[in-house]
């Protein structure tokens, strides 16, 4: 499978601020790359270098065999950009914005139409099609941006945060029109800070935080990082916390956490369910209450408090980066 994405050792600064440190990454033809890191961290200012808003000050990167900086007519042509913020005009109706989209691509009245006919019906916006777009909810004109961001069947979408601030359901309705355009072929760069949308919707993923590449791999390899699993139990006094750490010593990998106030014990283990299982075999009969039990895996916090010691907020001292996007 060949790569579709090649980046390879990209730099960028404004003025004295050093954005981008050598960042290198890859994403194969077909595939989803979930690139991960706080606000600030540098994702979207590749972004905007890939899709050629924004000029590198080193470094290459190729798009499809395509030289962003020396071809970036041919770039413009086979990809697809869905910033942080949907970017549909607000007194044109959603049939309208695509039309419009499908114009500026060249692609004539009639085939404009008809591609927007079948957007629009994809993406589940067909009954609102003649209403202005300042009529449709958060999700609605995320679902309509990333509709005319495949106006012309690009080979390779950006999508930049594409469910911030949507609510809950729209987040998983958004995951599930993303997965439909993978299954098509299509080759997604998807930019988050949430370690379960990536978890959920890309094949590997790549972690950049004050511009530099701090890790890479599966969901699975980079939480293995973090130490793997943890069983948390919650018992109803002191005396059951002790009690509790006792028996289930033999099940830690490394040493257990207690804390008297929240009567939580928490044990770094490996072995999954099957461990769940046997640490309620252990506690039973015991005389321990146990009021609360699970099993954790770590999230994107726990990976960016082990890997820089600070969590997935912005970081200190990062320069806040732009969302400016356009077609």
């Amino acid at each position: 499978m060949s790569d579709a994405v090649v980046v390879e050792g990209l730099v960028k600064k404004f003025g004295d601020f050093t954005a981008l440190r050598g960042v290198d990454l890859t994403v194969a033809r077909g595939t989803v790359l979930g690139l991960l890191g706080p606000n600030g961290a540098g994702k979207t200012t590749v972004v905007r270098i890939l899709s050629t808003l924004l000029r590198a000050d080193g470094g290459r990167a190729e798009i499809t065999g395509l030289d962003v900086a020396t071809q970036a007519d041919q770039v413009r042509s086979v990809i697809g950009l869905t910033g942080q913020y949907a970017a549909v005009d607000e007194y044109l109706t959603g049939e309208e914005n695509l039309e419009m989209v499908g114009r500026l691509y060249r692609l004539g009245k009639k085939e404009s139409r008809r591609r927007a006919g079948e957007l629009l019906e994809r993406f589940d916006l067909t009954d609102a099609a003649r209403r202005p777009a300042k009529t449709y909810s958060g999700g609605m004109r995320r679902r309509l941006d990333i509709a005319a961001s495949l106006i012309a069947r690009p080979q390779v979408l950006f999508l930049d945060e594409p469910t911030t601030g949507l609510d809950p359901r729209s987040r998983l309705g958004m995951w599930e029109f993303i997965a439909d355009l993978v299954s098509d072929g299509t080759t997604i760069l998807l930019t988050t800070q949430y370690l379960e949308e990536a978890d959920r919707l890309a094949d590997r993923m790549v972690v950049i935080d004050r511009g530099s590449v701090i890790a890479r791999g599966t969901a699975d390899e980079l939480k293995a990082q973090v130490g793997g699993e943890r069983l948390e139990l919650t018992v109803g006094s002191v005396e059951g916390l002790g009690r509790a750490a006792e028996l289930l010593r033999p099940l830690a990998v490394d040493d257990a956490q207690r804390d008297e106030q929240t009567r939580r014990l928490t044990l770094p283990v490996k072995g999954g369910a099957a461990t769940l299982a046997e640490a309620l075999r252990l506690l039973e009969g015991s005389g321990v209450e146990l009021l609360d039990v699970g099993l954790r895996r770590p999230d994107l916090d726990d990976v960016f408090l082990t890997l820089t010691g600070h969590s997935a907020d912005a970081a200190e001292g990062s320069a806040p980066e732009t969302t400016e996007t356009t077609r």
